[in-house]
Protein backbone atom coordinates (compact mmCIF):
# COMPACT_ATOMS: atom_id res chain seq x y z
CA UNK A 1 0.00 0.00 0.00
CA UNK A 2 2.93 2.51 0.98
CA UNK A 3 4.54 1.79 -2.20
CA UNK A 4 1.01 2.43 -4.49
CA UNK A 5 0.44 5.53 -2.45
CA UNK A 6 4.02 6.87 -3.76
CA UNK A 7 3.73 6.31 -6.86
CA UNK A 8 0.35 7.74 -6.83
CA UNK A 9 2.06 11.20 -5.59
CA UNK A 10 4.65 11.31 -7.68
CA UNK A 11 2.13 10.91 -10.72
CA UNK A 12 0.00 13.37 -9.35
CA UNK A 13 2.93 15.67 -8.32
CA UNK A 14 3.93 15.44 -12.28
CA UNK A 15 0.52 16.14 -13.22
CA UNK A 16 0.20 19.15 -11.21
CA UNK A 17 3.71 20.75 -12.23
CA UNK A 18 2.81 20.36 -15.47
CA UNK A 19 -0.06 22.83 -15.45
CA UNK A 20 0.73 24.79 -12.43
CA UNK A 21 3.92 25.85 -14.48
CA UNK A 22 1.93 26.44 -17.94
CA UNK A 23 4.09 23.37 -19.66
CA UNK A 24 1.15 22.90 -22.50
CA UNK A 25 1.68 25.82 -24.20
CA UNK A 26 5.04 23.59 -25.42
CA UNK A 27 2.84 21.38 -27.20
CA UNK A 28 1.17 23.13 -29.48
CA UNK A 29 1.11 23.60 -33.45
CA UNK A 30 1.78 27.16 -33.00
CA UNK A 31 4.60 26.49 -30.90
CA UNK A 32 5.83 24.09 -33.05
CA UNK A 33 5.51 25.84 -36.06
CA UNK A 34 7.56 28.65 -34.47
CA UNK A 35 10.28 26.98 -32.84
CA UNK A 36 10.87 24.60 -36.33
CA UNK A 37 13.87 26.34 -37.32
CA UNK A 38 15.97 26.21 -33.92
CA UNK A 39 14.51 22.45 -33.14
CA UNK A 40 15.87 21.69 -36.65
CA UNK A 41 19.09 23.34 -35.97
CA UNK A 42 19.42 21.57 -32.83
CA UNK A 43 18.89 18.33 -34.62
CA UNK A 44 21.04 18.83 -37.29
CA UNK A 45 24.09 19.19 -34.38
CA UNK A 46 22.80 16.57 -32.08
CA UNK A 47 21.00 13.72 -33.71
CA UNK A 48 20.92 11.23 -31.68
CA UNK A 49 20.76 13.40 -28.45
CA UNK A 50 17.78 14.87 -30.26
CA UNK A 51 15.62 11.98 -30.90
CA UNK A 52 16.78 10.21 -27.16
CA UNK A 53 15.15 12.91 -25.97
CA UNK A 54 12.14 13.14 -28.01
CA UNK A 55 11.64 9.38 -27.19
CA UNK A 56 12.00 9.72 -23.39
CA UNK A 57 9.36 13.02 -23.20
CA UNK A 58 6.82 11.19 -25.60
CA UNK A 59 6.96 8.64 -23.26
CA UNK A 60 6.72 10.37 -20.31
CA UNK A 61 3.54 11.86 -22.10
CA UNK A 62 2.23 9.00 -23.06
CA UNK A 63 2.74 7.35 -19.92
CA UNK A 64 1.50 9.87 -17.56
CA UNK A 65 -1.16 11.00 -19.44
CA UNK A 66 0.07 14.38 -20.56
CA UNK A 67 -1.50 16.33 -23.50
CA UNK A 68 0.23 16.74 -26.31
CA UNK A 69 0.95 13.19 -27.95
CA UNK A 70 -0.49 14.13 -30.85
CA UNK A 71 1.28 17.01 -31.52
CA UNK A 72 4.21 15.05 -30.50
CA UNK A 73 3.16 13.10 -33.49
CA UNK A 74 3.19 15.83 -35.70
CA UNK A 75 6.33 17.40 -34.47
CA UNK A 76 8.27 14.14 -34.87
CA UNK A 77 7.48 14.08 -38.35
CA UNK A 78 8.18 17.67 -38.69
CA UNK A 79 11.37 17.51 -37.29
CA UNK A 80 12.65 13.78 -37.68
CA UNK A 81 10.86 13.16 -41.04
CA UNK A 82 9.00 9.95 -42.16
CA UNK A 83 11.58 6.84 -41.02
CA UNK A 84 13.53 8.46 -38.43
CA UNK A 85 9.84 9.81 -36.75
CA UNK A 86 7.89 6.56 -37.33
CA UNK A 87 10.47 4.62 -35.80
CA UNK A 88 10.63 6.61 -32.63
CA UNK A 89 7.08 7.43 -32.28
CA UNK A 90 6.00 3.97 -32.55
CA UNK A 91 8.16 2.62 -29.97
CA UNK A 92 7.74 5.39 -27.66
CA UNK A 93 4.36 5.55 -27.91
CA UNK A 94 3.57 1.85 -27.10
CA UNK A 95 6.57 1.93 -24.31
CA UNK A 96 4.42 4.88 -22.77
CA UNK A 97 1.14 3.51 -23.36
CA UNK A 98 2.36 0.00 -21.37
CA UNK A 99 3.46 2.23 -19.03
CA UNK A 100 -0.16 4.21 -18.44
CA UNK A 101 -1.71 0.61 -18.45
CA UNK A 102 1.04 -1.16 -15.58
CA UNK A 103 0.05 2.38 -13.26
CA UNK A 104 -3.74 2.17 -14.11
CA UNK A 105 -3.19 -2.30 -13.01
CA UNK A 106 -0.93 -1.58 -9.79
CA UNK A 107 -2.94 1.54 -8.64
CA UNK A 108 -6.52 0.78 -9.10
CA UNK A 109 -7.21 -2.40 -10.84
CA UNK A 110 -8.19 -4.48 -7.74
CA UNK A 111 -10.33 -1.43 -6.15
CA UNK A 112 -12.30 -1.12 -9.14
CA UNK A 113 -12.58 -4.99 -9.63
CA UNK A 114 -14.49 -4.87 -6.45
CA UNK A 115 -16.56 -1.98 -6.88
CA UNK A 116 -17.26 -1.47 -11.20
CA UNK A 117 -16.60 -5.53 -12.05
CA UNK A 118 -20.16 -5.49 -13.29
CA UNK A 119 -19.35 -2.50 -15.67
CA UNK A 120 -16.30 -3.92 -16.25
CA UNK A 121 -18.02 -7.29 -17.38
CA UNK A 122 -18.54 -6.50 -21.60
CA UNK A 123 -14.30 -5.58 -21.64
CA UNK A 124 -13.62 -8.50 -20.10
CA UNK A 125 -16.00 -10.65 -21.90
CA UNK A 126 -14.68 -9.23 -25.42
CA UNK A 127 -11.25 -9.89 -24.48
CA UNK A 128 -12.20 -13.56 -22.99
CA UNK A 129 -13.97 -14.48 -26.75
CA UNK A 130 -11.96 -12.34 -28.71
CA UNK A 131 -8.32 -12.22 -27.31
CA UNK A 132 -6.01 -9.51 -28.79
CA UNK A 133 -8.07 -8.70 -31.34
CA UNK A 134 -10.22 -6.82 -29.20
CA UNK A 135 -7.43 -4.84 -28.33
CA UNK A 136 -6.19 -4.60 -32.16
CA UNK A 137 -9.72 -3.44 -32.66
CA UNK A 138 -10.23 -0.64 -30.58
CA UNK A 139 -6.50 0.24 -31.43
CA UNK A 140 -7.73 0.93 -34.83
CA UNK A 141 -10.53 2.99 -33.95
CA UNK A 142 -9.44 6.85 -33.28
CA UNK A 143 -12.92 7.06 -31.97
CA UNK A 144 -12.00 5.43 -29.14
CA UNK A 145 -9.31 7.76 -27.03
CA UNK A 146 -5.68 6.72 -26.40
CA UNK A 147 -5.69 7.20 -23.01
CA UNK A 148 -9.05 5.21 -22.45
CA UNK A 149 -7.59 2.49 -23.91
CA UNK A 150 -4.47 2.32 -22.04
CA UNK A 151 -6.46 3.01 -18.51
CA UNK A 152 -8.80 0.57 -19.15
CA UNK A 153 -7.19 -2.30 -20.18
CA UNK A 154 -5.14 -1.98 -17.25
CA UNK A 155 -8.04 -3.08 -15.02
CA UNK A 156 -8.23 -5.95 -17.31
CA UNK A 157 -6.57 -9.56 -16.86
CA UNK A 158 -4.67 -8.95 -20.22
CA UNK A 159 -0.91 -9.76 -19.84
CA UNK A 160 1.33 -6.54 -20.57
CA UNK A 161 3.11 -8.80 -22.80
CA UNK A 162 0.88 -8.97 -24.76
CA UNK A 163 -0.89 -5.42 -24.12
CA UNK A 164 2.76 -4.15 -26.00
CA UNK A 165 2.90 -6.02 -29.20
CA UNK A 166 -0.89 -5.67 -29.66
CA UNK A 167 -0.41 -2.02 -29.32
CA UNK A 168 2.53 -1.80 -31.14
CA UNK A 169 1.16 -3.31 -34.51
CA UNK A 170 -2.46 -1.44 -33.89
CA UNK A 171 -1.18 1.81 -33.21
CA UNK A 172 1.31 1.74 -36.08
CA UNK A 173 -1.26 2.51 -39.20
CA UNK A 174 -1.99 5.87 -37.16
CA UNK A 175 1.15 6.66 -36.34
CA UNK A 176 1.90 6.05 -39.87
CA UNK A 177 -0.38 8.65 -40.50
CA UNK A 178 0.27 11.43 -38.35
CA UNK A 179 4.33 11.46 -38.81
CA UNK A 180 3.48 11.53 -42.69
CA UNK A 181 1.17 14.81 -42.12
CA UNK A 182 3.91 16.23 -39.79
CA UNK A 183 6.47 15.96 -42.10
CA UNK A 184 4.52 17.78 -45.04
CA UNK A 185 3.40 20.51 -42.34
CA UNK A 186 7.07 21.28 -41.28
CA UNK A 187 7.48 22.20 -45.60
CA UNK A 188 5.55 25.00 -44.73
CA UNK A 189 7.49 28.36 -44.39
CA UNK A 190 4.55 30.71 -45.58
CA UNK A 191 0.93 30.75 -45.69
CA UNK A 192 0.61 29.78 -49.45
CA UNK A 193 2.72 26.65 -48.13
CA UNK A 194 -0.72 25.57 -46.71
CA UNK A 195 -2.10 24.68 -50.48
CA UNK A 196 0.84 22.58 -51.13
CA UNK A 197 -0.89 19.17 -52.76
CA UNK A 198 1.68 17.34 -50.27
CA UNK A 199 -0.06 18.58 -47.52
CA UNK A 200 -3.61 18.34 -48.62
CA UNK A 201 -3.02 14.69 -49.32
CA UNK A 202 -1.72 14.10 -46.11
CA UNK A 203 -4.75 15.69 -44.25
CA UNK A 204 -7.76 14.44 -46.24
CA UNK A 205 -5.91 11.00 -45.53
CA UNK A 206 -5.93 12.03 -41.62
CA UNK A 207 -9.13 12.91 -42.34
CA UNK A 208 -10.04 9.22 -44.23
CA UNK A 209 -8.16 7.22 -41.54
CA UNK A 210 -10.89 6.62 -39.05
CA UNK A 211 -13.34 5.62 -41.69
CA UNK A 212 -11.18 3.02 -43.72
CA UNK A 213 -10.64 1.65 -40.16
CA UNK A 214 -14.22 1.09 -39.57
CA UNK A 215 -14.53 -0.50 -42.89
CA UNK A 216 -11.34 -2.95 -42.10
CA UNK A 217 -12.50 -3.57 -38.70
CA UNK A 218 -16.14 -4.81 -39.60
CA UNK A 219 -14.93 -6.96 -42.48
CA UNK A 220 -12.18 -8.79 -40.74
CA UNK A 221 -14.76 -9.73 -37.91
CA UNK A 222 -17.37 -10.77 -40.65
CA UNK A 223 -14.90 -13.18 -41.97
CA UNK A 224 -13.71 -14.09 -38.36
CA UNK A 225 -17.33 -14.65 -37.79
CA UNK A 226 -18.52 -16.93 -41.01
Amino acid sequence: MKNKILLLGLLVSIIVMFFAFDLDRFFTLEYLKNSRQEFQLFYAQNPFLSVFAFFLLYVLVVGVNLPGAAVLGLAGGALFGFTVGVIAISFASTIGATLACFFSRYLFRDYVQRKFGDRLEKVNRGIAEEGGFYLFSMRLIPAIPFVVINLVMGLTSMRLRTFYWISQIGMLPGTMVYVNAGKELGKIDSLSGIAQPGLIISFAILGLFPLAVRKVVSFVKARRSV
